[in-house]
């Protein structure tokens, strides 16, 4: 008989309570197997990715796109068993049979998307986290029998058991979803899709194993006949009798304002700046351009200030700490988990690197493009941006000089490293034309005492104007 699941949005990060619904990658009616994504939802950390946790065929999408859905409640329910007989279960008079949900799958803790255990020679239906036993009850309309051999014995009483799919009913749902279902793209390229009016189905992706990418959706829309667009409704966004646009407050943007409120009004904040002739710097981050050990990677003056930090860091441990309300305590950290501010198009995120201070210099310079990179796909997931020690914020990308940066919530300390310019500058007693940057750090007032954070900024900024002390402190 058809066998209904519900499952309900996971917690994708920790401590999460909500998400929004950004894309459905199904719809009502579309077959799907294990573990295929589904939904894309965006919640205050990340835009992810959701696998399916069943094989079968979808038959109610609970929320819209756009809609704001509570963790642990359903957002979507499946046919496990489409190919089963409905028994008719309910009062007279009702052609529906109604279901309960105490046979579901337990959810299994751990990585979103990892399978249950599996029993020795059978394979069980993997769930996600946050995909427990349903409340309530769902309802569908009974099939008619096809055939009389499908007629169910009514004298055969069989306990009801957890719905299992074979192998072969798996590899079947694949063959014949294979290529239709889903379409291989990353979050921006799906907005960017949806912004032009082009419908992903119908492109041949050119990156990685069909992927496709922005030029793609790019040549899509500029090419007649390349690509059926979609009918776009624009969002009731803009009122023109008052001519202004609301935007709402979600997402990541929400949870950056609310993380920004507690730390201004919880940590007293100090902002000091230091001016820092960093011509020595430029040209040792040429140099490294070159060098063998760093063939491939990307050289920026960020390499050479995240390093003058953490090694900054070294020399003054107490710059690497949090305080700790509940306990009365101070936490020194023993490891930095570097964290680096990244504008996205959701907002701003801040994903880290976790253990910094033990990588190497190519090991940090690929650590960085690999952050950044993943950051402005729209990939980064909520782990890479949880348990950050100290920041760092690039606002001379933008051409801005300074700032006064708000520490990032559960650190002590963020350093923000402005434009590089050529000034006059006296060097050896002249003047002369150099490269001119402003460091800036505020610092938790409760933990860092001005003469502590002072001689860090200091020291960083000695590093950045001689780098040779990037050796000697090393």
């Amino acid at each position: 008989m058809p066998t209904f699941k519900d499952f309900n949005l996971p917690d994708l990060g920790e401590g999460l309570t909500e998400g929004e619904i950004l894309t459905w990658l199904v719809k009502e009616g579309d077959t799907v197997i294990l573990n295929q994504p589904i939904v894309e939802v965006e919640t205050a950390k990340a835009a992810v990715e959701i696998p399916s946790p069943y094989a079968g065929v979808v038959t109610k999408l609970h929320h819209g796109e756009g809609e704001t859905v509570d963790v642990g409640s359903p957002i979507i329910s499946f046919d496990i068993d489409p190919g089963g007989i409905a028994v008719n279960t309910a009062p007279a008079g009702d052609e529906r049979p109604v279901i309960q949900g105490g046979d579901m799958v337990p959810s299994e803790p751990g990585i979103v998307g990892s399978p249950a255990p599996k029993a020795d020679g059978e394979e069980k239906i993997s769930v996600l986290v946050g995909s427990g036993p349903k409340s309530g009850k769902l309802t569908r309309r009974a099939r008619q029998p096809t055939a009389a051999a499908d007629v169910p014995n009514p004298g055969a009483a069989k306990p009801r058991q957890p719905a299992r799919i074979s192998a072969a009913a798996v590899g079947a749902h694949a063959a014949k979803v294979a290529g239709a279902v889903h379409v291989l793209a990353k979050p921006p390229v799906r907005k960017l899709a949806r912004e032009l009016g082009v419908d992903l189905r119908i492109i041949a992706g050119s990156g990685a194993n069909g992927t496709v990418t922005r030029e793609d959706v790019h040549a899509a829309a500029t090419s007649p006949g390349a690509a059926a667009p979609l009918s776009v409704v624009p969002r009731p966004d803009f009122d023109p009798s008052t001519r202004e646009q609301r935007i709402p407050i979600k997402g990541v943007r929400k949870a950056t304002a609310a993380a920004m409120v507690s730390s201004a009004f919880t940590a007293p904040h100090v902002t000091e700046f230091i001016t820092v002739d960093v011509t020595p710097m430029m040209e040792l981050a040429v140099r490294l351009k070159s060098h063998p050990d760093f063939e491939g990677l990307r050289v920026s003056p960020l390499l050479l200030v995240a390093r003058a930090l953490l090694l900054g860091i070294a020399r003054h441990p107490m710059i690497n700490s949090a305080w700790d309300e509940e306990a009365q305590e101070i936490v020194v950290k023993e490891y930095v988990n570097l964290g680096i501010a990244a504008a996205t198009p959701r907002g701003l995120i801040v994903p880290n690197i976790k253990d910094a201070g033990s990588l190497s210099m190519p090991q940090l310079a690929a650590a960085l493009a690999e952050l950044i990179g993943t950051a402005r796909d729209g990939k980064t997931l909520p782990p890479d941006m949880q348990r950050g020690t100290i920041t760092i914020t690039n606002v001379g990308v933008f051409g801005v000089d300074a700032g006064t940066p708000i520490i990032n919530p559960g650190e002590s300390a963020i350093l923000c490293f402005g434009a590089v310019r050529e000034q006059p500058w006296v060097h050896e007693g002249a003047i002369a034309i150099r490269k001119v940057t402003q460091l800036a750090l505020s610092f938790d007032h409760r933990i860092v005492d001005g003469q502590l954070g002072s001689e860090f900024l200091a020291d960083v900024a000695g590093m950045l104007a001689d780098p040779w002390q990037l050796v000697t402190w090393s």
